[in-house]
């Protein structure tokens, strides 16, 4: 199954109830101080789907996590220095000498594929239209038994 936590859960700890397949109630706990990665996956013993030809015996229970995270802009910028603040360090930024070219990070939408469109052109082999461009040969061929 997946649950979805915040992002507060996922750093500080939670619980949250769920109904088993057998009708009853189950509280699944995680303990504060304890981290929950995007996408990792957790187990509750022993409360998962019964066994083949042996109800009494259950399996193992699987819980995926999806973290969800706020939105942009979500604090001031005062309270953000503060939660840097109290989160383990950044790690330490790369020297940059003086011919490095800085860019900026955007989103990016998948439903529009890449922003080069159908820029393959750069890619295809020219050197036919070169006029003087190389021999290829023939095409490989399968061969029939």
């Amino acid at each position: 199954m997946t649950h979805k936590i915040g992002l507060v859960e996922a750093l500080c700890g939670f619980q949250f109830t769920l109904k088993h397949l057998d009708a009853r109630q189950i509280v699944v706990k995680y303990p504060p101080g304890k981290v929950i990665e995007p996408g990792s996956v957790r187990v509750v013993r022993g409360e998962g789907m019964p066994q083949y030809r042996n109800p009494f015996e259950k399996g193992d229970l699987y819980i995926k996590f999806d973290v969800q995270f706020p939105s942009n802009n979500w604090i001031s910028p005062e309270k953000l220095t503060e939660l840097e603040d109290l989160l383990p360090s950044r790690s330490e930024e790369p020297v940059i000498s003086g011919e490095t070219e800085e860019v900026d990070l955007q989103d990016y939408d998948m439903s529009q594929g890449s922003s080069g469109g159908g820029r393959r052109e750069a890619y295809n082999d020219s050197s036919d239209e070169e006029g003087g461009g190389g021999h290829h040969g023939p095409g490989v061929q399968c061969a029939h038994q």
